[in-house]
């Protein structure tokens, strides 16, 4: 639930404090006052679009804060832990977004930062907002088929993922087919590469390690005389032991045994010597492996003339496919890949035309799952808003969710649904068209043909309490969803959003009297005089008492009358009584259902 809201350098709101609660919260105001600025913030603070042009003319950046209770223990407060945030001890989740001039925004939940999805992500789980906007959506066929969809809480990832897989295929048998001489031409140039690539079969690195020996075969005397040199250094000429030139061992175990003679003496010295002797071993390592080198350095023409002959081999395929072995070795893996999709043989050819009727058939077999969920959800659907329908001021209108095969098309796929052909889409093979009859003797046309603003306002409506219960979120925002409807029918609908917030938070932005006297709690958004520099400025505040009665009035009359109060203390009277009614069936209706739960229970013999 949403508990508080901070604005502040956002449209005409120079900064404000909303304080929200349980239960149906209004906001309204005069026209341009900015309560519409309240929906923008809950927008932005929720992963909205980040718009400089919603900033207050003068301001660096504006921001946006909110608290919300969470169960401690629910998803989302696992999702905010995941994303390094924290909750209050009691609970409450704090969440920030502010957005600068340039438009870039940063955003943080729980005091860690985050990215602005998982703004978004939880917005998903904790709120929903529908505005006038949302009467466009529910004009178009797409959004039509998705509220069924969504309140049917139908799966189409495998139907998207096999009309993907389909269209594949199809799409590369027509281009094989298109571009039958041209692949083959493709394809005899990379065989001739891989072929050539395969003959000489380099290794990976061969390249460098062939110019390493190359390079120790041609200097080997060379390398052989700097060998023996330092050998003899070391441990002297093994050839003439008699010879009169100092080795470095012997220099060294002469130091040594020097040291020796004075050993416990003295630590330090003691040190010196243990040095020494380890330096005598280290020479003496040094000097066999020396030897060793010298050994294995032969001079070897026929070795040298092969290993040159390899390497140019090598040269000459890196001059055609790569600058070195690794290159050549991914240019031919990347081109025996490249020879499979050019492949325009019949074998090829029969595998892509099996996958492809492979994909055809786990499409059809998918969408006509989805279709007939579609079917048997949409007689279920109709009836539920027919009945909210009835509660708004609307109880002869009939609504009706029609579900027909999409009719085949020329230059698309077309799926078989048991025997009768359809044309195919990611979504399904269904068109899915919402009427509305608005009496018995009128005929049933599409919503968005045949409906008033009034009543496609009560439709959507409608369509947003059903799904409520299909669909769940902790608060509900309308932005002015009761524009065009007046009298009789805006009593209906307060009644109705204050009957729905016995089970979740609502709020709405309003103009209409009728609807705001529903409220548990009333905001005004008020357009303050004395502006600085030509900028307006609102604040928004709670109304109670007198205060309220002053706002309905101006709301009803544009003027707080002795007439206009009288009228808003009188709907304010009907309202609280239409609720207290509304309060006592639905506890009635609770009763009852307790009552016959435990019946069956007792029939049942539990």
């Amino acid at each position: 639930m949403l508990e508080e809201l901070r604005l502040a350098g956002l449209g005409v709101i120079e900064e404000a404090a909303l304080e929200f609660g349980p239960g149906l919260t209004v906001i309204t105001g005069e026209t341009g006052a900015g309560k519409t600025m309240v929906v923008t913030g809950l927008t932005l603070l929720f992963g909205g679009r980040a718009d400089a042009s919603r900033l207050r003319p003068g301001v660096a950046s504006a921001s946006v804060e909110g608290r919300l209770l969470l169960d401690s223990d629910a998803e989302t407060a696992q999702a905010v832990v995941e994303a390094g945030g924290d909750l209050d001890s009691d609970s409450t989740l704090l969440l920030r977004r502010v957005v600068n001039a340039s438009g870039r925004s940063r955003a943080a939940a729980g005091g860690a930062s985050v990215p602005v999805a998982t703004l978004a992500r939880l917005g998903s789980r904790l709120l929903a907002v529908h505005g006038q906007s949302d009467q466009l959506r529910l004009a178009q066929p797409v959004e039509q088929r998705a509220t069924l969809d969504r309140f049917a809480a139908i799966d189409l990832s495998e139907c998207r993922q096999a009309y993907h897989d389909w269209s594949t295929a199809v799409a590369e048998l027509e281009r094989r087919a298109s571009d039958a001489r041209e692949l083959a031409r493709e394809a005899e140039l990379l065989r001739h590469g891989v072929d050539e690539i395969e003959t000489v079969d380099p290794q990976p690195d061969e390249d460098r390690e062939l110019a390493s020996l190359a390079a120790r075969l041609d200097h080997a005397d060379a390398l052989r005389v700097a060998a023996r040199t330092a050998h003899d250094a070391l441990l002297g000429d093994a050839d003439d032991p008699a010879g009169d030139a100092a080795d470095a061992q012997s220099l060294i175990a002469a130091a040594a045994r020097g040291l020796q003679q004075v050993h416990g003496t003295d630590a330090e010295l003691d040190g010196l010597s243990a040095r020494l002797t380890e330096l005598s071993a280290t020479v003496s390592d040094v000097g066999a492996e020396l030897a060793r080198y010298q050994s294995r350095l032969d001079a070897d023409p026929q070795r040298l003339a092969a290993v040159q002959d390899r390497r140019a081999a090598l040269t000459a395929l890196t001059r055609k496919y790569g600058v070195d072995v690794a290159a050549v070795l991914a240019w031919a893996e990347q081109a025996r890949r490249r020879l499979l999709a050019a492949d325009t043989s019949d074998e090829a050819i029969a595998e892509l035309v099996a996958a492809r009727d492979a994909a055809r058939g786990r499409y059809s077999q998918a969408a006509e799952r989805v279709s007939r969920r579609r079917c048997a959800v949409a007689a279920e659907l109709s009836a539920r808003i027919t009945a909210e329908l009835a509660e708004l001021a609307m109880p002869t209108a009939a609504v009706r969710f029609e579900v027909t095969l999409r009719a085949p098309v020329e230059q698309g796929l077309t799926a078989d649904i048991a025997g009768t052909p359809a044309a195919a889409s990611p979504d399904g093979v269904d068109d899915v068209e919402l009427t509305l009859r608005p009496h018995p003797d009128a005929p049933a046309t599409p919503v968005h043909r045949g409906a008033s603003g009034g009543e496609l306002s009560r439709v959507m409506l409608a369509i947003e309490v059903v799904l409520a219960g299909a669909d769940p979120v902790p608060t509900m925002i309308f932005d002015e969803v009761d524009a065009g409807v007046g009298g009789r029918a805006a009593v209906e609908i307060g009644q109705r959003l204050a009957r729905l917030a016995a089970q979740t938070q609502v709020i709405v932005v309003t103009h209409l009297a009728q609807v705001a006297a529903f409220a548990d709690r009333h905001l005004v958004v008020d357009k303050l005089t004395g502006t600085d520099a030509g900028v307006t400025k609102s604040d928004i505040r709670t109304v109670t008492g007198e205060d309220r009665i002053a706002e309905l009035a101006r709301m009803l009359a544009g003027d707080v009358t002795p007439v206009a109060r009288e009228h808003a203390a009188e709907l304010l009277a009907n309202a609280a009584a239409r609720s207290s009614t509304a309060a006592s069936v639905e506890a009635d209706k609770r009763g009852a259902k307790r009552g016959s739960g435990r019946g069956a229970r007792q029939s049942r013999g539990v």
